[in-house]
Parts: structure tokens; sequence; C-alpha cells
């Protein structure tokens, strides 16, 4: 029966060092950073992308509503006037059944799609007021619309 040596046992249950743990915790911070610089920018330019696909989308059931009921809905009747026929259409029948979208979408940032007809910049404005849910600014918080 052999019986092991103090140095064989104590070399069996050296653990890390503080030097090899703050080592592993530098290198994980570093890819972390690197990560972050390089992923938050993408989740803005994503978000910005989606509002202008919603705006396009809203843009195109726009267009379908005024070739089904000889114009566009009045500001007041806003895009709800997609969902459901508004109060005082002309001819009520020429409305299409369902409406001319699912449901109305809200902006990557959680706040609803401004309409208005007539538009400032065309026949109606469709848009998003970005970011800051505030009307103008610049970068991230500017405003997204059918003008674009």
């Amino acid at each position: 029966m052999t019986v092991p040596r103090p140095n064989a046992v104590a070399a069996a249950q050296r653990g890390f060092t503080l030097i090899e743990l703050m080592v592993v915790i530098v290198i994980l911070g570093l890819l972390a950073t690197v990560v972050v610089i390089n992923v938050l920018p993408s989740q803005d330019r994503a978000m910005v992308e989606k509002a202008r696909a919603d705006v396009a989308l809203l843009e195109q059931a726009l267009d379908s509503y005024r070739l089904d009921n000889l114009g566009y809905p009045r500001t007041e009747q806003g895009l709800q006037a997609l969902l459901q026929p508004p109060a005082g259409l002309a001819r009520p029948e020429r409305y299409r059944a369902g409406g001319y979208i699912r449901r109305l979408p809200s902006d990557p940032w959680g706040n609803a799609y401004q309409y208005r007809s007539p538009g400032r910049r065309g026949a109606f404005d469709v848009y998003s007021f970005g970011a800051d849910g505030a009307e103008g600014g610049e970068g991230d918080n500017a405003d997204i619309g059918n003008w674009q």
C-alpha cells in the first residue's frame, strides 16, 4: 500500500489563482464591450427600418381605401378608418369587408403612428415621431414618414 506524498495531494487540490481569475474577467469584459459596441447601433437601425416598413404598409392600405371610397380618410377619422368604416361615408357599400388592415401597428418605440390628411408633404402624411416621441428631431429622434 502506497501512501500519497503531501506535494501530490496539494497539487491535485490546487485551484485557480487570483491572477488567473482576473485575467479571465478582463477578457470577458473586453468581449462584452466589443459585442455591445457592435450590437446597439444595429438595434437602432432595425427599429428605424421597421418603422419605415410599417409606414409603407399603412400607405398601401390608405391607397386601397382611396380606390374603393374615392378619397382618403379625413384626419379626424384617422387610421382607425382602415379597420372599420368611418361614419359619414358617401357609399358605405364600397367599404371593403374586413377593412384594409388587420390591426394598426405601433411604432417600434411603442407609440401610435400619426396620420394627417391633407398632409403637409402630400395628399396624406403617415409618420412616427421617432425614438423621442415628439415632432421633429435628428438622428434616432427624427420623424419617419411616407415622404422619405
